[in-house]
């Protein structure tokens, strides 16, 4: 039996069989949204070497006869203000996943909130106008008490009337669906979609997204070919 999902408003929506229905891959997501949370890390962290501190190029005292320990430079990093040894510098925590492995992984999480029926489908057109008491009304109508977690509402790039209305809410999150990750997908305890939004999620999570990517990925190619 395929599974549904419930339209906010009255109704329900049947779910593309492939997107909500695949198995749970564990070390697939947890592969996924590693990658994903090092990609968002700036990588601009930085210490100083013991070369790189100013100052210290004098011998503080000469090396016998004071009664101290020997010291070649007040730069050393046994000194307070002396360089870091083995500190960060700037890098990039990049790791790729291949594209098919990420689809499995957002298939995964998308079938765990659909199978756990933390999945709900709303029409973002009925916001003509930025309205935070309409929004509420409508999570009110889906969300029990039971139910914990954050919201994380996804929306396409022209329904922005309706991320200015949930955006203020407490413990929801707005995103444009095409900036969603599998992490932030798998880590929301329940999931709002509008109708595009849905629709651009299934691309991605099935073939058809796929096809989208090699077409635009050879439109590309034949344009860059055509201006050299």
């Amino acid at each position: 039996m395929a599974r549904t999902a419930p339209k906010l408003g009255g109704g329900s929506a049947t779910l593309d069989a492939t997107a909500f229905e695949a198995s749970f891959n564990m070390p697939l997501v947890h592969e996924t949204v590693r990658a994903e949370l090092n990609a968002r890390r700036q990588g601009t962290h930085a210490t100083k070497t013991r070369g790189e501190v100013s100052g210290g190029g004098a011998k503080p005292w000469r090396q016998k006869g004071t009664g101290r320990a020997r010291a070649g430079s007040s730069r050393s990093p046994v000194w307070t203000g002396g360089g870091t040894v083995f500190g960060p510098h700037p890098r990039h925590y990049t790791v790729k996943v291949n594209r098919k492995a990420r689809r499995a992984a957002l298939r995964s999480a998308l079938s765990v909130h659909a199978e756990r029926e933390s999945l709900a489908i709303f029409d973002a057109t009925v916001f003509d106008a930025p309205s935070t008491k309409q929004a509420l009304e409508l999570l009110d109508g889906w969300l029990s008490g039971d139910q914990k977690g954050s919201t994380l509402v996804l929306l396409s790039d022209d329904e922005a009337n309706a991320g200015l209305s949930f955006r203020n809410l407490r413990r929801v999150d707005v995103m444009p669906v095409a900036d969603s990750g599998v992490a932030d997908i798998i880590g929301a305890g329940t999931l709002l979609v509008s109708d595009t939004a849905l629709d651009q999620l299934v691309a991605r999570a099935t073939a058809a997204g796929e096809t989208a990517e090699t077409e635009t990925a050879e439109t590309a190619e034949t344009a860059e070919t055509e201006a050299a």
